[in-house]
């Protein structure tokens, strides 16, 4: 499906590229995220708060984000995404410094602007655009150390 693989690509670009409004873009006014860091973030606010941290934070590296084993069951107005996401700090001159993996599960759904979420200015009647409407991020918990496991074997 085009629409989820254009949300995909938004979400590596705009991370690589440390863009918060094309980040947040993606996402619906009332998003829910369970994040891998912080119990929940409810609504589009406390998001680009985080996003504008994350991104400030990383100084003069950048992120590039891969995707794996990306699933996705979809309807005509909602679909589960679910994938192993992998991200990768990079220096200055494009050498990997570091990087983390875990798992992401998307809720999305088509959003017209006479529906449910009437913050959609530029879908036009008859027309939808999808937006996250939420996010959920883990890793695996190691039974011996109760450490979460931040890289996939």
């Amino acid at each position: 499906m085009k629409e989820i693989e254009s949300l995909l690509e938004t979400y590596k670009n705009a991370v690589f590229q440390k863009d918060v409004d094309a980040f947040v873009s993606i996402f619906d006014a009332q998003v829910r995220i369970f994040d891998m860091w912080e119990w929940v973030y409810d609504g589009l606010v406390p998001w680009r708060k985080m996003v504008e941290g994350w991104f400030g934070s990383l100084g003069t590296e950048r992120v590039v984000v891969t995707f794996e084993d990306v699933q996705v069951q979809a309807g005509d107005e909602m679909a589960v995404v679910s994938a192993f996401a992998r991200f990768a700090a990079l220096s200055e001159i494009g050498e990997e410094l570091r990087y983390l993996q875990n798992r992401l599960t998307w809720v999305v759904r088509k959003m017209r602007s006479n529906g449910p979420s009437d913050n959609e200015p530029e879908a036009r009647s008859g027309e939808g655009v999808w937006k996250i409407v939420h996010e959920h991020t883990s890793g695996p918990v190691d039974g011996g150390t109760m450490k979460v496991l931040l890289q996939r074997h």
